[in-house]
């Protein structure tokens, strides 16, 4: 009996080794074609210099959407299709310009300015008002409405750049942005300023969206850059008499129909069970939208690709979606989740990129504990491309909604360093994309796919 024991352990230790030996090739091969003839670092020139920003309802997210679906065809995705979706339309209209005028000067200072998305213009003329300066979205609760009344309220809340991961200080800096009109239109402001989430300090205003309640009156919102809210911040403290004009020409459209589009490879076993990747098609207004996200649309199309030319036939089917709208809305997302109910389609695990091209450090993770375990035993295959970081929490916004279908969440997660000197600002451009970093994550997202397509969850 022990005789037989030892076989049968013997025998187990060496099928397990063989299938470690074999996932190791197969994953060498991925990474091996992605960094020597991977396509993400090309189609991602042609999406930035060839479309440009891609804003939801806009005709340049149009032209990515035919793009897309062109480009998933091109390189041999079983199936390609598009699903409607309805999108908030937002047009910036004529660049903003916003002036500190000292009381005691005749030395008029512009400000690198940007309105925030979805907000209201500041009408047929431009605002000319006092300045109330606050540093915290806290501070506003004990404030004097007096204060602030007929006002422009400067936020000049920090990001928390003690913070190693920058996405950490982001989780509690977004509701700055998102916020600051709701808070500060009831108190009588009206117009609000805020320093940009940001946690460095630069010449580069950033935009991101912002939020209305119906109760509360609309106020114009945007974004200073944070060296030019350092200079108001001081400005305020020898001159609180200072006005500042204001002029913005954004509004809001009705919404504009646009599309998620998906690329697929057929599975061949689970013909009714899905392992998805995907990055949002669309961007702000400013910039290429190359970090975010064109790079987790062409790293998500990128890992059909790479399993294609690594020979994996897999078993489930694996899509890779470019999603619409989730920058202001998050309607594709949404709109991905309500079809795969309709449709009685069983999602497996989600990966999704949204933090950047560049170099990948491992994945965030949200949902069951078990399944992620497994995920932990797979650790060891990723070291030699110096990935490892596997704690985080976390998945999506596009993917998000997939959770309440039990679906095992993953976020490719890069290095965090310079992500906001790019993040909704003008430098989010192809030319601050690296190739092999880019192409790294690629590689690491269809190495997680291979995996979970081989093994389940």
């Amino acid at each position: 009996m022990k005789y037989i024991l030892a076989i049968v352990v013997f025998l187990s230790f060496s099928f397990y080794s063989q299938a470690q030996k074999e996932d190791s090739l197969i994953i060498r091969k991925i990474f091996d074609e992605s960094l020597e003839k991977g396509e993400a670092y090309n189609h991602l020139r042609v999406l930035c210099k060839n479309i440009g920003n891609r804003l939801s309802g806009s005709p340049q997210a149009e032209a990515a959407v035919r793009w897309t679906e062109k480009s998933m065809k091109d390189f041999g995705a079983d199936t390609v299709f598009k699903q409607d979706v309805m999108v908030p339309h937002w047009q910036r209209g004529e660049r903003e310009k916003a002036t500190i005028f000292p009381s005691k000067s005749r030395n008029i200072i512009p400000l690198n300015v940007l309105a925030l998305g979805g907000s209201v213009g500041t009408g047929n003329s431009p605002l000319l008002a006092g300045v109330t300066e606050v540093e915290s979205l806290e501070a506003l609760d004990n404030i004097s409405p007096e204060a602030i009344k007929g006002k422009i309220v400067f936020l000049n809340e920090r990001m928390d750049a003690k913070k190693a991961n920058t996405f950490e200080a982001y989780d509690n800096a977004f509701m700055i942005r998102w916020a600051c009109a709701v808070k500060t239109a009831p108190l009588g402001a009206i117009a609000v300023i805020i320093r940009s989430v940001n946690p460095s300090l630069d010449d580069f205003p950033h935009t991101g969206v912002m939020n209305y309640a119906d109760s509360v009156q609309k106020i114009p919102a945007c974004a200073i850059s944070t060296n030019d809210a350092e200079k108001l911040s001081l400005m305020l403290k020898k001159d609180p008499s200072l006005k500042i004009k204001l002029e913005m020409h954004c509004k809001m459209l009705p919404d504009a129909p646009s599309y998620n589009v998906v690329g697929q490879l057929n599975g061949s076993e689970f013909k009714d069970e899905y392992l998805v990747v995907g990055g949002h098609l669309d961007s702000w207004d400013i910039g290429e939208g190359a970090h975010d996200d064109g790079a987790g649309v062409v790293q998500s199309m990128e890992v059909l690709n790479l399993l294609k030319k690594a020979g994996v036939v897999p078993r489930h089917n694996i899509r890779a979606v470019a999603f619409m709208n989730e920058e202001n809305g998050n309607r594709g997302g949404k709109k991905y989740a309500e079809l795969s109910l309709q449709n009685k389609e069983k999602h497996i695990a989600a990966i999704e990129s949204d933090a950047g091209g560049f170099t990948p450090r491992g994945f965030f993770m949200k949902g069951d504990s078990l399944q992620r375990e497994k995920i932990l035993k797979w650790k060891h295959l990723f070291a030699p491309y110096m990935i490892h970081s596997f704690e985080l929490e976390g998945g999506g916004v596009d993917i998000g909604p997939l959770l309440k279908q039990n679906t095992f969440l993953l976020g490719l997660f890069p290095d965090t360093q310079r992500y906001f000197d790019i993040h909704h600002n003008p430098n989010d451009v192809f030319e601050n994309v690296n190739r092999r970093e880019l192409q790294l994550g690629a590689a690491t997202m269809a190495a997680m796919i291979y995996l979970i397509d081989k093994y389940g969850l």
